[in-house]
């Protein structure tokens, strides 16, 4: 991984990537202690580098603290792409919608979406005549190049909308669509 190499801390990394992989993504301290399995005092001082230097935002929900990334900071975008490219999410939808049908968007969930390391990348591919089996041996390429496996499910246009309005906004990330080839930052 590059970021282990260039960030030391591995409280701050998983911060990172909890924070700046989906702009959606709210967490407090003792939530936090339990998915990294680390001391509140270390993640706390982590979060609390993050919200002086304004790229994390909180806010009060009865007695906890709420954090989230502040996708309004000048180097939100830069930090998110930098996580896209450290999990190798980048390349897998390059690799992969490259000469696939008629793709609309992509929506990245599972672990990922919310913010976790994963072995496994899980999108949502929605479009009209996906060519699966082209699909198929792109996503074993994909696995090959960044070394996860890539699980994936295709939605025509009219079975999206219901499907994905089934899953939380914190548990879901679009980070391709058809109007835009670069990958998006988040559900803004």
């Amino acid at each position: 991984m590059m970021l282990n190499n260039l960030i030391t801390s591995q409280t701050r990394i998983k911060l990172l990537m909890k924070f700046f992989l989906n702009s959606n993504t709210r967490a407090y301290l003792r939530g936090l202690e339990s998915e990294f399995g680390e001391s509140s005092n270390a993640i706390r001082v982590e979060l609390n580098r993050f919200e002086e230097a304004g790229l994390l935002n909180s806010l009060r929900e009865g007695n906890k603290k709420i954090y989230q990334a502040n996708s309004s900071h000048p180097l939100y975008r830069d930090i998110h792409n930098i996580i896209l490219k450290e999990t190798g999410i980048d390349r897998v939808i390059k690799k992969v919608i490259h000469r696939l049908g008629n793709p609309f968007s992509v929506y990245l969930t599972g672990d990922f979406a919310k913010g976790m390391d994963s072995p496994v990348i899980d999108l949502i591919l929605v479009g009209d005549e996906i060519d699966r089996e082209y699909l198929a041996r792109k996503v074993v390429q994909a696995e090959k190049l960044v070394g996860r496996k890539v699980s994936y499910i295709v939605l025509e246009p009219a079975e999206a909308e219901k499907h994905l309005g089934l899953i939380k906004p914190s548990d879901l990330l679009l980070i391709w669509n058809n109007e835009d080839i670069e990958i998006v930052a988040g559900n803004e």
